[in-house]
Formats: structure tokens, C-alpha cells, sequence
């Protein structure tokens, strides 16, 4: 079994995608982010950054202790190599495939962030910095469409963490869309993955787990979210 420390993000969708695919024994423990769940002792223990997700496998390939681990891609690696799945085991495919998790861990994930933050949560608009990491996802974008030409998905022909990784990334704020029209081939790829069943699946949880997804935030949860670093004991 595997204890997933969850809340319905961009990154905590990483990792359901992936065991919704592979049918591990998950159980999701909400870290709800808003009231500042990520702060709390005992998840700081498993997930020293206050950054969820996190797992706990209490069946780790070695028969031993359980196995925290924390940042998706690094779990997404972990897993990968538990199940033998979502991971070429040739040389030459695996490198890829670790290139583009990294690829999107270092520059998807952080600037199409950094765009949804000043585009829909920071408390005034600050026309540089919206036009800045705009510009910087769209770039991204355009990187990733130009990968996946004659591809179908990141890595080649079969789907990977890779795709796991940089999926939820691709266009994740419904109140400051990005342009997809001018990158064919992310599109076609966005559709493929969006149809699979376990992509269906992990993204119900959404509702399951914050019925609140999509309203606006209140004072608390911004203060929670953005707001200084707690205090050290």
C-alpha cells in the first residue's frame, strides 16, 4: 500500500496519473494546501520542503522499512522503477526520458507556475513580470512542440513519466488560458493523454478530494499559499 500526501494540483496530478495507469493500492491523505496542512510536523517529516506530494510505500521493493519520498518527479522515478512500468529499460530510452521529467521539472512546471501566479493569484498585476513568464511558457511550449513532432509521445512511441510529469503542466489555469493554437502537436498529444481512461480517473479525484477547486481564494488560504514562511520553532 501507498500512502499518497495529495492536494488536486498541477503536481499532485503527476503521481495519480501514474498509479491510476498501474492499479497500485493507493490511499490518498489530503494535504490541503489552503489551510496549511503542508506545515504540519508530521508531513514536514516526510516531506521536508512543505511541498506536496509525497508517497510512503509500506511495501518497498527491498522488504524493508517503508520508503518516504518527496518531489513528483523524483516519485515518479521511484515508482517507475517499483513497477518496472512508464520507464524504457534500454539505455538510450531511458535517458531521454529522464531528460524531458527534468526538462519539465526545471522549466515547464516552475514557469507555467510562475505565469499562473502573477496571471491569476497575485493580488495586483504586475505587467512585467505577467509578460515575462508568459512569454517563457510559450517558449516552452514551442520547445515541447517541436519534440513531439513525428512522435507521439515525449520519449517515442510508448507514454512515460515524462508525459506523466508534463501533461498537468501544459495548460493548468482555466481563468488565464494558455494559447495552444499555435503548437498542433502538443494539442494532438494533450487529446490523446486527456482520453485515456486513467487520466479520466485521476482527475475526478478533483472534486472528490477539494469540492472548493476553482473558487476564488480567501484571505486565510492566500496567506497560507504565497504569504512569509512560518516561523522555526
Amino acid at each position: 500500500m501507498i500512502d499518497l500526501y495529495y492536494w488536486p494540483t498541477p503536481n499532485g496530478h503527476k503521481i495519480t496519473l501514474f498509479l491510476e495507469e498501474t492499479g497500485l493500492d493507493y490511499a490518498i491523505k489530503p494535504v490541503n494546501i489552503g489551510k496549511g496542512d503542508q506545515f504540519a510536523p508530521e508531513f514536514l517529516a516526510i516531506s521536508p520542503n512543505n511541498k506536496m506530494p509525497a508517497i510512503v510505500d509500506h511495501a518497498p521493493a527491498d522488504g524493508g522499512e517503508p520508503v518516504s519520498v518527496f518531489e513528483s518527479g523524483a516519485i515518479l522515478l521511484y515508482l517507475a522503477e517499483k513497477t518496472g512500468r512508464f520507464l524504457p529499460g534500454d539505455a538510450r530510452g531511458r535517458i531521454e526520458t529522464l531528460e524531458w521529467l527534468f526538462w519539465q521539472m526545471g522549466g515547464l512546471g516552475p514557469m507555467t507556475g510562475q505565469y499562473g501566479h502573477f496571471h491569476v493569484y497575485a493580488p495586483e498585476q504586475i505587467p512585467y513580470a505577467m509578460e515575462r513568464y508568459r512569454n517563457e511558457a510559450t517558449r516552452l511550449l514551442g520547445v515541447l512542440d517541436k519534440r513531439l513532432q513525428g512522435r507521439a509521445f515525449i520519449a517515442g512511441d510508448d507514454y512515460t513519466i515524462a508525459d506523466m510529469a508534463s501533461y498537468p503542466w501544459t495548460d493548468p489555469y482555466d481563468k488565464a488560458p494558455l494559447d495552444l493554437t499555435p503548437f498542433p502537436e502538443v494539442r494532438r498529444w494533450h487529446e490523446a493523454i486527456a482520453a485515456r481512461p486513467a487520466t479520466q480517473r485521476a482527475y475526478a479525484l478533483t472534486r472528490q478530494v477539494n469540492p472548493d477547486a476553482g473558487k476564488p481564494l480567501g484571505d486565510e488560504e492566500r496567506e497560507k499559499l504565497f504569504g512569509k514562511a512560518p516561523a522555526r520553532a
